[in-house]
């Protein structure tokens, strides 16, 4: 590739980069809506299968969906706005703790002030960001009009796409096998990844229930939107609600809490998850964490929930051809290149 190139494929990136950023009151409800869409889609199917008229499943996955996010927004919504009015009593109950424990090692011979730990680590913030986050989300949420129609005319359009596509293209075989398959993967990993976060959600909010802990809806929320975010988002999603433990019912039941979500996140990430949803759809961890980075930078809240999904649907698209291959084994996990050199053989 000439050096002219690899410039105007920059500039065209930054230039991309930067609308995406401008247009994100857009673009963050329609990113949304597609997510919400992919995973509606196979219910629909379904029902279309069994005989049902088209407008008629895209009604009833609707309205399902419509009455699950109301119940949720009604279980949820004051208990984000409980915790955003209680969050500078909870910070100042941890900043207090803070400063005993420093104390205590001021006087053990510790000097805590030269590793300027307060400066370094601030355990306030962790609390403060999860707020940030779930507000992110619920502020969107408030274009719930807008999501939902948008929701409905994708999946009236899913279904003819096909057609669409095969119409557009003189010889659609091979292009349209390919489309198939992308969509395919990205609709294998959506619902998997759901199904498996939305578990993740509700056991976490039965074992906060269980330990006393206030607020155990929306934790199991923020668990659920976090476990996107393979690796560091389980951690995320702890250290706020450890903290709330910390400071409402002691350090026993705090470390009860932690042992759960490394339990749970144990067997979901590393058990039931592969299982199901194979090797080739995984990201490595650096790459994960460059994608948070860079879609909340981009997004704001809703980009960092929806990081790795967003990447994931990149790492398919690049790995659907040729050419672009190499891109998608530079963004995957190492396990995925034994996986390759163990398929290869068996291919010749």
């Amino acid at each position: 590739m000439r050096t002219s190139d690899i410039v105007l494929a920059t500039a065209a990136c930054v230039v991309i980069i930067a609308g995406m950023k401008a247009a994100t009151v857009i673009l963050v409800p329609f990113l949304l809506s597609a997510f919400i869409a992919i995973i509606s889609a196979p219910p629909m199917f379904w029902l279309q299968q069994k005989g049902v008229p088209s407008i008629l499943a895209v009604s009833i996955v609707v309205l399902i969906t419509l009455g699950m996010g109301v119940l949720l927004g009604t279980l949820v919504g004051q208990s984000i706005n409980d915790f955003s009015q209680d969050l500078p009593v909870y910070q100042a109950k941890i900043k207090a703790q803070t400063a005993a424990l420093l104390t205590y090692a001021s006087r053990l011979g510790i000097d805590t002030q030269s590793l300027a730990i307060t400066e370094i680590f601030d355990p306030g913030a962790a609390m403060k960001l999860a707020a940030t986050v779930l507000n992110g989300l619920g502020n969107v949420l408030t274009n719930g009009f807008l999501i939902l129609m948008t929701v409905i005319f994708i999946l009236l359009e899913a279904a003819s796409f096909p057609a669409k596509l095969q119409a557009i293209k003189g010889a659609p075989d091979a292009s349209l096998t390919r489309w198939e398959n992308f969509l395919n993967h990205v609709k294998q990993y959506m619902v998997i990844k759901t199904w498996v976060s939305l578990a993740t959600g509700v056991i976490i909010s039965a074992w906060v229930a269980i330990l006393g802990i206030d607020y155990p809806l929306l934790w199991g929320l923020l668990a659920f939107a976090l476990n996107y975010v393979p690796n560091i988002g389980s951690i995320i999603a702890a250290v706020p609600a450890v903290l709330l433990a910390l400071v409402q019912v002691g350090a026993i039941k705090a470390l009860l809490l932690a042992g759960g979500y490394v339990a749970v996140n144990l067997i979901m990430g590393n058990a039931i998850e592969p299982r199901f949803m194979g090797k080739g759809l995984g990201l490595s961890t650096l790459v994960v964490f460059l994608s948070l980075l860079f879609w909340g930078w981009v997004l704001g809240p809703v980009g960092m929930l929806l990081s790795v999904p967003l990447t994931i649907t990149a790492k398919i698209a690049l790995d659907s051809r040729e050419d672009t291959r190499w891109l998608a084994v530079l963004l995957g996990p190492e396990r995925a290149l034994h996986a390759r050199a163990v398929a290869a053989p068996e291919e010749q």
